[in-house]
């Protein structure tokens, strides 16, 4: 059964209940849309999108965070959509061009850095705007250009649409993205919802835990030798409370902290001590990380890193502190000793050669951190018959690697698409939003500790059938750390998202924003 509307192409899109029944309830109040990777969030925002238009006039601004992102909703639009004008808007067309663009068309895809600037500089206002999709929501915190978006469009008292797969654990980041983008309604879907659970493909999960090479763990207990070092120092000078339960986060609130205070005129000794001290706990947390969790080679090439930062005349202090170390000295010369790798590699080998060998149609997506490990593993895989692999990176550049431009990178997905690649390893710009395509086998190399990036990296596979995960993970390491912290923050965002919204009272007078007194027995949004 398909979709009947007048602005959407005849028997194209299938008829979910679930998906109707969302866009039906975006389309009365400014709504945020949870619902799981794969289970067609974009299906609802073309339902809302064509009431709007239908009923309401006017223009609909549909915004994404990358330009591949953005052409990808502008192809989705144009092929199901009909009677309205669809066009893209990103930093690549002149600012004049755009300018006509936004005058001529019903509907503009954009990134939101050019809405903003054009916005501010005056090339068009959102008055005839009806409808912003805000896609991949959890986003609109801080700086980020939807924060003044929104902010511009609240005083036009449009409709505004948030989509995400997971807008986060903590209660406050959802409050912050719901107050920015004037949302006083959540609308929340799972895979276990009986609307949505007969569309969900089985996904299995397997786990692959791998034994620390003796070598590279001596290296890395050396090297937390140092750390600890640091972070007593920052415990005595009384930045922080208990050295042995810091964690990266509070390190990296520290240095923010630190650095805030020195802008603010606070220029003491003591600051700069605990700002150089603190960077050098990060960079040498950083290098554990690196060996624990990718292996020799990773730990080598930073090690290396450090100490062309040190030379060089523009070299922190913080670097030139750390290669003067014994430490540092002692762990650089047994890494020029080890040869061994880390054994995720071979595991990783043998996982992807036995699911090309078994089902030779698959197409497998690989998942690394850090792109000197994509480069890696790309490296190895290749070797496998069979295999035909592909990378998709970022596009930021740095010595020996130019970095893949955005348009780039939509050529590698359209060529994994048709079957020209059956393995993509991707770095995190593989996680959101894009359509990587169905993947039969999704691989991590290693856990990561945010529950977003987890479930959108899982989301890209069991789409249309049936998809495994494989997790690898290092014995005894900050992999394990990092799993079971991600596990943690989705059980809560789940707990939370789940008791809002069974709590909240569909009755709510609709007059009354998020931050208005509610009646007694009311609940708020942000009630959680």
């Amino acid at each position: 059964m398909f979709i009947d509307h007048p602005l959407i192409k005849k028997d194209s899109v299938e008829l979910r209940d679930y998906q109707v029944a969302l866009s039906r309830s975006a389309q009365e109040r400014n709504t945020l849309v949870v619902l799981p990777t794969g289970m067609g969030k974009t299906i609802v925002a073309l339902l809302v999108i064509a009431d709007v238009l239908l009923k309401k006039k006017g223009k609909v601004l549909l915004l994404a965070p990358t330009k591949p992102l953005v052409e990808q909703h502008y192809g989705f639009l144009k092929n199901f959509l009909v009677g309205k004008k669809v066009a893209v808007m990103t930093g690549e067309v002149s600012p004049e061009e755009r300018e006509a663009l936004f005058i001529e068309n019903d509907i503009i895809a954009s990134t939101p850095q050019v809405v903003a600037n054009d916005i501010k500089n005056g090339r068009f206002t959102l008055k005839d705007v009806r409808l912003i999709v805000f896609d991949e929501a959890h986003k609109s915190v801080g700086n980020y250009a939807y924060v003044a978006i929104a902010k511009e469009y609240k005083d036009y008292g449009g409709l505004v649409l948030g989509m995400t797969a997971s807008p986060g654990s903590a209660k406050e980041k959802v409050r912050e993205v719901c107050t920015n983008l004037g949302i006083d309604n959540i609308e929340v879907r799972t895979e276990h919802d009986p609307d949505v659970a007969k569309y969900v493909q089985d996904v299995k999960v397997d786990f692959i835990e791998v034994e620390l090479p003796r070598e590279i763990r001596k290296a890395t207990s050396v090297l937390s030798s140092l750390y600890e070092t640091y972070l007593k120092q920052l415990s005595r000078m009384g930045f922080i409370q208990d050295s042995d339960r810091v964690s990266t986060k509070e390190l990296l609130a520290l240095g923010n902290n630190l650095s805030a205070r020195l802008k603010a005129g606070e220029k003491s000794k003591r600051i700069y001590q605990a700002l150089s001290t603190n960077a050098m706990a990060i960079k040498v947390e950083h290098a554990i990380v690196l060996g624990e969790t990718q292996g020799g080679s990773a730990l080598q090439a930073y090690l290396e890193r450090l100490r062309t930062e040190a030379e060089s005349d523009d070299g922190s202090k913080a670097s030139r502190a750390i290669v003067e170390t014994e430490q540092f000295k002692a762990v650089t010369e047994m890494m020029e000793n080890i040869k061994v790798e880390h054994p995720k590699l071979s595991r990783i080998m043998g996982v992807v050669s036995r699911q090309i060998n078994e089902n030779p149609g698959s197409k497998v997506l690989v998942f690394t951190h850090y792109r000197d490990t994509c480069d890696l593993v790309a490296g190895k895989l290749s070797k496998i018959d069979g295999v035909r692999v592909a990378k998709l990176i970022g596009q930021a550049g740095r010595v020996g690697d130019k970095g893949q431009k955005q348009k780039e990178q939509v050529g590698v997905l359209q060529q994994f698409r048709d079957g020209e690649f059956n393995v993509l390893v991707a770095t995190s710009v593989g996680e959101e939003g894009l359509d990587v395509a169905s993947t039969d086998l999704v691989v991590f190399y290693e856990p990561v500790p945010s529950e977003i990036r987890s479930i959108q990296r899982r989301g890209r596979t069991g789409r249309r059938s049936a998809g495994k995960v494989v997790i690898f993970v290092t014995k005894g390491t900050r992999d394990q750390a990092f799993y079971y912290s991600s596990l943690n923050k989705e059980k809560q965002m789940k707990s939370r998202l789940l008791t809002l919204k069974n709590e909240l009272d569909p009755q709510k007078d609709e007059e009354k924003g998020p931050h208005q007194e509610l009646a007694k027995g009311q609940r708020s949004i942000f009630d959680f």
